[in-house]
C-alpha cells in the first residue's frame, strides 16, 4: 500500500463525510460545514490510498506565533500504519518557526501526541462552546 500525501483544501463533501464518520466524529453530520472549514483552514494535509481519502490534518494559524492543529483523523482500517504520525510531522515541519504549536487531544490519544513531541500543559484546561459531541 502506497499512501500519497497532498496539500489541498478542496474535497468532495462525500469524501469528508465518509472520513469523519469512519472515526465516529459527530462533525461528519455537517459535511457542508466541514467542506467550508477545510477551505478556510490555513493548511490542510491529506493522505490518499489511490483515490480514497484515508487521513487528514488541518491547522488554523496566524502563520507566525501560533499554529492550532484542529483535526487529525485516519480511517480505522488505516490506523497503526504511520499515517497519523506522518501527517503530524508534515504539520510540525510546516510550522517549525511558529512559537507555539497547540492541539487538544482526547485522553486516549495523549500517548500518541507525546510521541510526536507535544506536552501536556501544566495548569491549563481546554474549554469549549460547541453543539458537537465531544
Amino acid at each position: 500500500m502506497k499512501i500519497a500525501y497532498k496539500t489541498r483544501k478542496e474535497f468532495a463533501i462525500q469524501q469528508l463525510q465518509e472520513l469523519f464518520l469512519s472515526v465516529e466524529w459527530s462533525s461528519g453530520d455537517y459535511p457542508d460545514k466541514l467542506q467550508a472549514a477545510m477551505k478556510n483552514s490555513h493548511t490542510v494535509f491529506s493522505a490518499w490510498d489511490k483515490k480514497k481519502l484515508v487521513g487528514l490534518i488541518n491547522c488554523l494559524s496566524d502563520g507566525v506565533m501560533t499554529a492550532y492543529i484542529h483535526y487529525l483523523l485516519v480511517r480505522p482500517e488505516y490506523q497503526g500504519k504511520g499515517i497519523g504520525k506522518e501527517l503530524v510531522n508534515l504539520m510540525i515541519k510546516k510550522y517549525q518557526d511558529c512559537a507555539c504549536k497547540v492541539l487538544i487531544a482526547y485522553d486516549d490519544e495523549i500517548g500518541f501526541y507525546k510521541r510526536c513531541g507535544f506536552e501536556i500543559g501544566e495548569g491549563e484546561t481546554p474549554m469549549f462552546i460547541t453543539y458537537l459531541t465531544i
